[in-house]
């Protein structure tokens, strides 16, 4: 329940006891009298006096802070020099819980249930899979369709005999595009209205050195760049791959670490098994647990697998075990369709998802 304070203090100064205003133990104090002077205090940095640690000195001039704890201020760098030897143990403790606090706020943010990634297919209305064989961009609209209805579209013109004139998006029926030329117009159309997905496809090819680009790893992460910032998870996966393995770039196991985080915070399931792949090498088995569980609650089977693994090796207990499963068959429910299995029989290239063992 949300308290007035002001209504709460104003309370207690109309309240008579016996007849007469309320007082503190110390009969020359009067309780509003103290309430009063403590609601009008001023807290505008103005009212703010600096006082140098090591001299006493006051006044404006006092602005020489230290260096590492941020905490004592100093009229000059002679004081500071002077003071060090008093102010290190102090120092170091501030240092220190600072950083305690700061990785602890850290882990409650990287470690708090994501946003759903996965949007739903646009035509048949169920969960997009998360692996990546399980849907398809279509640059002519700017929508994610799953491989279930771009099959079962497929099929439908392949058995009419119209599949060049079917050769069509699902969606929106924009014909295909008959050249890389073409095909790489529209995607920067879509990326010039920020479509992430886009963006992101864009830096792929680039990557990659597909669709006629040139293959150019500091262009594909500039894109990447653009389409993380715009919310695009799998942009920051892909810089931190870039980063693990030395592509374009110079390897950094700290920047990887720190992109797959900004990935598996914003739902990213690939990144969310890397950093328990990271942290299980290091020997901190419960933070990749941790890991792992969140991972498989968005569809990664590897994560599943490693959590398997951690059981059979006494390193995870037989609830993680069960619930790993619980939560991956509660995904395989949401993406699962007859429509999509039918897909998956067609072609390997269909395939949505990987068998929980």
């Amino acid at each position: 329940m949300w308290v007035d304070i002001k209504m709460s203090t104003s309370n207690v100064c109309n309240k008579e006891v016996g007849g007469s205003t309320s007082k503190s133990n110390n009969d020359d104090v009067d309780v509003c009298e103290v309430i009063g002077k403590l609601e009008n205090m001023s807290t505008n940095n103005e009212d703010i006096i600096s006082v140098c640690a090591n001299c006493g000195k006051e006044g404006d001039d006092v602005t020489n802070t230290c260096n590492k704890c941020k905490k004592v201020m100093y009229c000059n760098a002679a004081c500071k020099k002077r003071h060090r030897h008093k102010h290190k143990k102090e120092c170091e403790e501030h240092v220190k819980r600072a950083a305690e606090h700061a990785a602890k706020l850290h882990d409650e943010q990287l470690f708090k249930e994501p946003p759903p990634q996965d949007d739903d297919c646009p035509i048949c209305f169920v969960r997009l899979p998360s692996l990546d064989l399980g849907s398809v961009y279509m640059a002519c609209c700017g929508k994610m369709i799953c491989r279930g209805c771009v099959h079962s579209f497929q099929w439908r013109a392949i058995k009419a005999g119209r599949m060049k004139e079917d050769d069509v998006c699902p969606f929106c029926r924009t014909p295909a595009p008959t050249s890389n030329k073409e095909m790489i117009g529209r995607y920067n159309k879509r990326a010039e209205l920020n479509d992430t997905t886009a963006i992101y496809c864009l830096g792929s090819f680039y990557a990659h050195g597909q669709r006629g680009l040139p293959q150019n790893y500091a262009k594909a992460i500039k894109l990447w760049h653009r389409a993380g910032e715009l919310g695009n998870a799998i942009a920051y996966y892909s810089i931190g791959v870039a980063y693990e393995r030395g592509l374009g770039i110079e390897v950094d196991e700290k920047k990887a670490e720190h992109y797959w985080e900004l990935a598996a915070m914003k739902g990213n399931a690939y990144a969310r098994c890397s950093l328990g792949d990271m942290e299980g090498n290091t020997g901190n088995k419960d933070r990749a647990l941790k890991h792992w569980m969140i991972g498989v609650k968005n569809g990664d089977s590897y994560s599943l697998k490693n959590i398997i693994r951690m059981y059979r090796n006494g390193d995870a207990t037989r609830d993680d075990y069960t619930k790993a499963l619980q939560y991956y068959r509660v995904y395989l429910d949401e993406i699962k369709s007859d429509q999509r299995d039918e897909a998956a029989a067609f072609s390997i290239n269909y395939k949505y998802y990987e068998p929980a063992v």
